[in-house]
């Protein structure tokens, strides 16, 4: 088998079908597939083969897939490089991968080809390998792998330590796609998908481009996300579904529904999606948000509000199918203690997504896989009927005089005040009590930060929560410093105030 027969596929059956739209062109699945067979023929010449690795440093355009299902399609593992990496970070990713040879948009050459040569990497410019690519005999087809075979390592965001490689095999990446593509995602071939997510971060190259692929359906594909660009080719090209975490929902609220849309269905991952942030979308869209959970180790969806079954917001919803998704009890660390519902714990997983290990770590991997179970590290609980509901990451949890503060919780009482545009709740060190609670805030446009109104923000606060969970600290701030797939870098804001404390 092969990961890249989810492309292949699709080319054999919908050879004519719009795959992907980027600006004024498209690629339709044969265009699409020709172009990775000769990216493929380029790589092979360059000394790729079965069992090598191809690292791609590629922003969202028609050439990340090309590059993706072309070196998978020659049996290589493929290594996505996150977009915004530093040489010296790129160094690290290209060592610990043991890459053959890196991909590079040329526009990224500055720090990619710094970060290869300090790694003693290859690099192939992405406009030589177009150039080449166009006068190259594709190779006739794909490479089959063992399904335990890794197809993609993915490294994860490092909060705690060096980023780790998550390895993940042909099968548990060809299963997540292939089930998700029927629950939650509902992908048919006809769907049309505003594919703003990054392509090299796991929400948008597997649940995107991958579940859109599998059904041979249309990727329209943005650069990188805008609100105001979203909301035009929402409406240019009617399309269906939306994928996009908390903040572009925000975003796209802010800039309001575009008039000719059509859209069917969103689904929110990535981050907790604040349950007034959901019922504000629907209003304005009239189209139902999904919310789920996944993982990088995880291939990555583990569960999801799903079409066809009760929604319940504020909950991630139901496991998909072939994947148990369970609480355990925080401690003991060395065996998974299941809890039952209702009781708040670490949420452990299990199922065909799960990733092999981390490359290169089996002490980091027996820690993490404990009887057969991966612990996630995020503290959820589920309701008698198996919805799931996270309730934060175990590192974010605040500690107050010995009381536990879940600060989504918080969170989703502030998104209510009518001055809170979008907040973030953390702890900060305290003398007193350990830990004090603080909300960090953007204000509404009509509404004037400072300090009357951060105390009127925390009195609102207290009348609506136990009095260690309201946030006796508020901080303003005029943006949030996010990730590149949108998600909010609770870890900056920490370290800032945390400065400021002291």
């Amino acid at each position: 088998m092969s990961l890249a027969a989810v492309l292949a596929d699709a080319a054999a059956r919908r050879p004519g079908h719009p795959a992907v739209v980027f600006g004024p062109e498209t690629w339709t699945y044969r265009q699409l597939w020709l172009g990775a067979r000769r990216y493929a023929a380029v790589l092979a010449a360059r000394g790729v083969t079965a069992g090598g690795t191809v690292a791609l440093l590629l922003p969202n355009s028609p050439r990340f897939p090309m590059a993706y299902f072309g070196a998978l399609a020659l049996g290589a593992t493929v290594v996505p490089v996150h977009g915004l990496l530093k040489a010296g970070e790129i160094e690290y990713v290209l060592r610990d991968s043991g890459a053959d040879v890196l991909v590079c948009a040329d526009e990224l050459l500055g720090e990619g080809a710094a970060g290869a040569g300090r790694a003693g990497v290859a690099v192939l410019p992405v406009s030589e390998l177009a150039e080449r690519a166009g006068r190259a005999t594709p190779i006739e087809r794909y490479v089959p792998r063992a399904p335990g075979d890794v197809a993609v390592v993915l490294y994860t965001s490092g909060t705690t330590g060096r980023p780790k490689g998550a390895m993940l095999t042909h099968a548990g990446l060809t299963m997540n796609i292939t089930v998700t593509m029927l629950s939650p995602f509902r992908f048919g071939p006809e769907d049309v998908l505003l594919g703003a997510l990054p392509l090299f971060h796991t929400f948008g190259q597997v649940c995107g481009m991958g579940v859109c692929f599998r059904a041979g359906a249309t990727l329209v594909l943005m650069p990188s996300f805008t609100a105001a660009g979203a909301a035009e080719l929402l409406a240019a090209h009617r399309c269906t579904v939306f994928m996009g975490v908390p903040t572009m929902f925000l975003a796209l609220l802010e800039a309001g529904p575009p008039s000719g849309g059509v859209l069917e269905r969103a689904y929110s991952g990535g981050a907790a999606l604040p349950v007034k942030v959901l019922e504000d979308f629907e209003a304005a869209f009239g189209c139902p948000i999904y919310e789920g959970y996944g993982m990088t180790e995880t291939s990555p969806v583990i569960a999801y509000n799903q079409p066809g079954l009760p929604r319940r917001p504020g909950t991630v919803g139901l496991p998909v199918w072939g994947v148990e998704a369970e609480i355990a009890r925080p401690e003991p660390e060395d065996r998974v203690d299941l809890a039952p519902a209702g009781e708040v714990g670490e949420i452990v997983v299990r199922g065909h997504n799960l990733m092999a290990g981390y490359l290169g770590r089996p002490a980091a991997t027996a820690a993490a896989v404990v009887d057969g179970w991966f612990r996630t590290g995020d503290l959820g609980v589920k309701d008698q009927d198996g919805y799931l509901t996270l309730v934060d990451r175990k590192k974010d949890m605040v500690v107050r005089g010995g009381y536990n503060v879940y600060p989504r919780e918080v969170e989703e009482v502030l998104a209510r005040h009518p001055a809170v545009a979008q907040v973030a709740v953390l702890g900060v060190p305290d003398a007193r009590y350990g830990e004090e609670v603080c909300a960090v805030v953007r204000a509404t446009e009509e509404a004037e930060a400072g300090p009357a109104l951060g105390a009127a923000i925390s009195a609102w606060s207290r009348e609506r929560m136990a009095a260690y969970k309201y946030p006796r600290r508020v901080e303003f701030v005029d943006e949030f410093p996010v990730g590149p797939s949108g998600k909010v870098l609770k870890r900056e804001l920490a370290a800032r105030y945390e400065r400021r404390a002291a």
